[in-house]
């Protein structure tokens, strides 16, 4: 039996249609997390919470924001400060954030989502592989976080 000419060429670009190589699955988007005050964002355990370092380069000052796991909002930490230390070139170096209280918001020392704190060797380090001593947030105690500035150490980013 002698196909038509148009069902002849229908049935051979079914055909070359068919033999084409299926497409890996799309990768699902993924899951940034974007510091709102436009700081280094440090994950605090399996992205439990997290913590937004915004260094003052000029000054030497530098805030430490206590986030939600998005980011998205704060969340009051039981410590009466934070102490980072920076490893590079020389000795370790330290500062130390001092919670912040805040009437307006009825923060207090050991019920704070702010710390603050200052050093003048901020203002010559753009850069520099820190420590996140110790901080408890929610009850949990997180010790030892480790973590680049500007990067952060969110092994996704």
């Amino acid at each position: 039996m002698k196909l038509p000419t148009p069902l002849l060429l229908f049935a051979l670009l079914m055909a070359a249609g068919c033999s084409r190589t299926p497409q890996a699955p799309a990768q699902p988007p993924r899951h940034h997390h974007h510091p709102p005050h436009g700081g280094t964002p440090v994950v605090l355990g399996d992205e439990d919470c997290h913590v937004e370092l915004v260094v003052d380069g000029p000054t030497g000052d530098i805030q430490a924001f206590v986030l939600d796991s998005e980011m998205e909002n704060f969340v009051r930490s039981s410590a009466p400060s934070i102490v980072i230390t920076a490893g590079g070139a020389g000795a370790p170096r330290e500062v130390v954030l001092s919670a912040v209280p805040n009437a307006e918001t009825g923060e207090t020392v050991g019920d704070t989502a702010l710390f603050e704190g200052h050093a003048d060797w901020l203002k010559t380090a753009p850069k520099f592989d820190g420590v996140l001593k110790s901080i408890t947030v929610r009850g949990a105690t997180y010790t030892n976080v480790t973590f680049n500035f500007p990067k952060g150490n969110d092994p996704g980013d």
